[in-house]
């Protein structure tokens, strides 16, 4: 598995989190990297929680199964913490980003860190999206966040891949939204 970075996505239905990981992983194809992106869905109802996951690597890809061990996980809501088991095989090492007005020490403790090597980034991705987009969709200010706590995507390879590939399909408005969301998710991200 060390050919791979894993993501795993936590939300609820219509907060984007299926939307994320296909931008990812588009994102990452257009970089020249073999992907997947994929979700789990339970009950099909508004608000029931969601998982979405990406698999990123430089040689193709022969896996075909959940992310079961995520080097990455994003939590586009922080409600599921103590619902959803959001660190269930992720190990020591792994990058946590979490949608909340907490501290990334506050969300530490949450999520049982403590003694763990594990980082930590939160931001208020809900307020960025009422800001930019005018509604609750925290996806694309989380993919911001991604770019700035990782380095196996970049914020532009993210905004460029949005425009590009879902120009056609929302109008200009969304589109400058949704980018400036991933701008503000990558500033306003903070972490240890």
């Amino acid at each position: 598995m060390g050919n791979y970075i894993e993501v795993r996505w936590h939300g609820r239905a219509q907060q984007g989190v299926v939307t994320a990981a296909k931008v990812l992983g588009e994102a990452c194809l257009r970089s020249g990297k073999y992907v997947q992106a994929f979700p789990e869905f339970g009950p099909e109802r508004m608000g029931a929680p969601v998982r979405a996951y990406n698999r990123v690597s430089d040689e193709p890809i022969r896996l075909h199964c959940q992310v079961s061990d995520p080097g990455y996980v994003l939590i586009a809501d922080s409600t599921l913490i103590g619902t959803v088991n959001v660190t269930e095989g992720a190990p020591d090492d792994a990058v946590f980003i979490v949608n909340t007005h907490k501290s990334s020490e506050e969300m530490r403790k949450e999520l049982g860190l403590a003694g763990k090597k594990a980082r930590v980034f939160t931001l208020d991705a809900s307020r960025i999206s009422l800001d930019t987009l005018g509604r609750l969709m925290p996806n694309t200010p989380l993919l911001g966040a991604l770019a700035k706590a990782t380095g196996f995507v970049t914020l532009d390879a993210l905004m460029e891949n949005f425009k590009e590939n879902y120009s056609k399909k929302f109008s200009s408005k969304v589109i400058e939204g949704n980018v400036e969301a991933m701008k503000r998710g990558f500033s306003e991200a903070k972490g240890e």
